[in-house]
Formats: structure tokens, C-alpha cells, sequence
């Protein structure tokens, strides 16, 4: 029996090979989607990871640091070591910002941890860590920041003493670590201006500025001038500690919202990438119609190109299975390329976007099987197609 399909892929070899490649493309964008899904929600949970907290306390009723604001004192650590199974604390305060360096902006997002402490960066490539009380920084590789790199932050300079890798906030901003104090400096110090028409509204407040009481004056205006806020208090438990059960025992004598590491992760995946996640769901979905569409076009019009080819097999008492099982041979081979050379194009152009994308073996195997199923119905079209060729045609005109 002769092999229709292969001796057709054989005469329109280039036109095939191009075809596949094009259809590669088509697939590696498909995969590429999928690795910046897997991506967000890596990022989402490298910090996670990283700082390795089994409890996170935040503000009373609501979600944390990462998906809307949260301000708790910078003493409540006190309280929160002397719970049973709590092993040690940690403040933490996160604000995504722009940073000066050689006159160009990096945005960033700042986090303020006490060294020895949870909160800061897991592991350095290069360089040290923070030494200093102020004024010291390590940096995420991804920043493109150099150890002894100078960063302006606000009003204060930064020397950068160490780099670390894969340090990135939900959103994928590369991560800048500071001091604590300067963290909370930098996120409630308000401009020069405001600062001086503060103290004027001070001074001219009868309430504040009582004749013969000057300390109430300069009360008010050092405790505007100074934060005792942190937005999160980070706890590690002791061995065989219920992670639950201290969360729990927070929120019912503390007065705050505790979240153990599942919460959090679940917290930054479902709502904060939620909407990311649907968006990208949608483009799968037209991407693989619009792959559908295309192989289905490509085979039909390869169909309709022989057939006189075809109406002599019928002609000769080829059954029609064996015509659709060769018309099937040229969409799967379709496939076949257009994935392996998708999955190339895929891996070439990943490192080169500015998200992390996180190309999966899982997925690859799972789109593989995908691109033969979708091959295999988009040429059910140019099967029919096939089945309704006359047999009278073979000697026709």
C-alpha cells in the first residue's frame, strides 16, 4: 500500500517544514503563557519560602502585607515570644518603590528586616551581610546592582554590601533589603515641605501650643516625625508546634489576624493573581482555537490539493479508513514539529522577558498530548472532505 501521506510530505517538504515551524511558533507563545502563570505564582511564593515564617500576624482584619496595607506596633513582638510554641519574632515592612541609582529609577520593592532575625534574604551570591545599624543594603541580583553600588533611597544613601538571587515581591519586582529602621523611616518620612507645614499647623493649634507648655509642642512634633509601625510580625515555632492552633490563640487574646504560611500562599495566589490567572486562561484558550483553526485549514487545503491522488485509492478499493487514517499521518505530523519546535522557541526566548517564566516539564508533557488531540480533531474537516471524493474524478478532466 502505498503511503499517501509520506510521499505528499515528501513532494511539499519545504511547504510542510515551514508550515510546522510556523505552527511552532504558534505553540511556543501557548507555552511561553503558561510559564508566565507558573512564573506568577512563583514569585508569589519565593518570598514565602524565603524567609521560611510558620505565622505572619498583620493587622486585625485584613490580608496582610502583600494585598493591602497592614500596621501593627514594633513592640508586639513582646507579647507574641511569650506564647507557647512561638520561638522567635521578627518586624518586617515591605513599600514597592522607585530607587536612584547612576541616574537612572529601579523600581524595587524595599523590605526593612532585623539581621538574625525572619524577614531577610535566605542566602547571598556575593558579597556580605548587613553589618550596620543604617545605610547598608543587599540586593537582588535581578536589580542589576553591583556589590559597592551606592542606592539613593528617599533622602538617604545606600551602600549595596551583598547580592541575592530569586528575591522578588508577588509582582516580580526585585527585592532591596534594609534595616528596619531605615525601612520605616523611608516609608513614613514625608517630604521637606510637608514636614515644615506640619509644624506650622502645630504651632498655630491653641491645643497643642499652650503658652508655658512648649513640651507639648515638641511632643507632638517628635511623635509625627518618628514610626513605631511595622507591617507584619513574622514568628518561627518551636519543633512540633501547631501552626494553626497559635494563629488562632492570636486572633482571639492578641486582637490581631495571624495567617500560617498556607494561608499566606493561598492569600497571594488566589487574590492577588487571581484576575492575572483568568486573563491568561483566556488567551490559552483563543490560542488553541486559533491552533485548531489554522491545522485545520492547512490540512484541508493539503486535502483538496490531491485529490485526484485520492479518487484513484478509491478507485483501486482503498477503504476509507485507511484515506483518513493518512490524511491524520500529516495533521499529527504537524504536531509533532510545531511542538518540538515550539517548545525550542519557548525555552530561546524565556530568560529574555521581564517576568520570571517558569517552563514546566509537567505542562510540556501535558501540551504535547494537547497539540495531538487538537491536531487529530482539526482534521476530522479535511477527512470528510476527503470521503465525499468521487471515484469517477480519477479519469476525469
Amino acid at each position: 500500500m502505498i503511503n499517501l501521506a509520506r510521499r505528499d510530505i515528501a513532494h511539499h517538504l519545504k511547504s510542510y517544514l515551514l508550515t510546522g515551524l510556523g505552527l511552532g511558533l504558534l505553540i511556543g507563545v501557548t507555552l511561553t503563557m503558561a510559564g508566565v502563570y507558573r512564573g506568577m505564582v512563583d514569585d508569589a511564593k519565593v518570598l514565602l519560602r524565603a524567609v521560611d515564617a510558620d505565622v505572619w500576624v498583620v493587622q486585625q482584619n485584613t490580608l496582610g502585607p502583600f494585598a493591602e496595607p497592614s500596621s501593627v506596633p514594633d513592640d508586639l513582638y513582646r507579647a507574641l515570644l511569650g506564647l507557647q510554641g512561638v520561638a522567635q519574632t521578627g518586624n518586617v515592612a515591605y513599600l514597592t518603590m522607585q530607587v536612584s541609582h547612576q541616574g537612572k529609577s529601579q523600581r524595587v520593592m524595599v523590605a526593612g528586616y532585623e539581621p538574625g532575625k525572619p524577614g531577610g534574604p535566605s542566602f547571598l551570591v556575593a558579597g556580605r551581610p548587613i553589618a550596620r545599624a543604617h545605610y547598608e543594603a543587599v540586593a537582588d541580583a535581578k536589580t542589576g546592582f553591583q556589590v559597592g553600588d551606592v542606592v539613593r533611597i528617599r533622602r538617604n544613601d545606600y551602600t549595596v554590601v551583598g547580592l541575592t538571587r530569586r528575591m522578588v515581591s508577588s509582582g516580580g519586582d526585585p527585592m532591596l533589603f534594609i534595616p528596619l529602621k531605615d525601612a520605616q523611616e523611608a516609608q513614613f518620612l514625608k517630604d521637606n515641605d510637608a514636614i515644615v507645614e506640619d509644624r506650622k499647623r502645630l504651632a498655630a493649634n491653641p491645643a497643642i501650643n499652650r503658652p508655658g507648655q512648649p513640651g507639648v509642642l515638641e511632643a507632638v512634633q517628635a511623635i509625627q516625625a518618628s514610626s513605631h509601625k511595622v507591617n507584619a510580625v513574622l514568628l518561627r515555632l518551636e519543633p512540633g508546634a501547631d501552626a494553626r492552633a497559635v494563629a488562632d490563640t492570636i486572633a482571639r487574646w492578641q486582637r490581631y489576624t495571624a495567617y500560617t504560611r498556607d494561608d499566606m500562599e493561598e492569600i497571594l495566589v488566589a487574590k492577588l493573581i487571581a484576575t492575572a490567572a483568568k486573563q491568561i486562561s483566556l488567551f490559552l484558550i483563543i490560542l488553541a482555537v486559533v491552533s485548531a483553526a489554522i491545522v485545520a485549514f492547512i490540512i484541508y487545503t493539503m486535502t483538496l490539493g490531491k485529490i485526484k491522488e485520492i479518487a484513484v485509492l478509491k478507485l483501486i478499493g482503498t477503504r476509507d479508513r485507511t484515506i483518513a487514517a493518512m490524511i491524520m499521518q500529516e495533521a499529527l505530523g504537524l504536531g509533532v514539529i510545531g511542538f518540538f519546535a515550539g517548545k525550542f522557541a519557548a525555552t530561546l526566548w524565556a530568560p529574555a522577558f521581564p517576568k520570571y517564566v517558569l517552563l514546566e516539564t509537567g505542562d510540556a508533557a501535558r501540551a504535547f498530548v494537547l497539540t495531538l488531540v487538537v491536531c487529530a480533531l482539526a482534521s476530522v474537516l479535511a477527512i470528510r472532505a476527503a470521503l465525499k471524493i468521487d471515484p469517477a474524478e480519477a479519469i476525469g478532466g
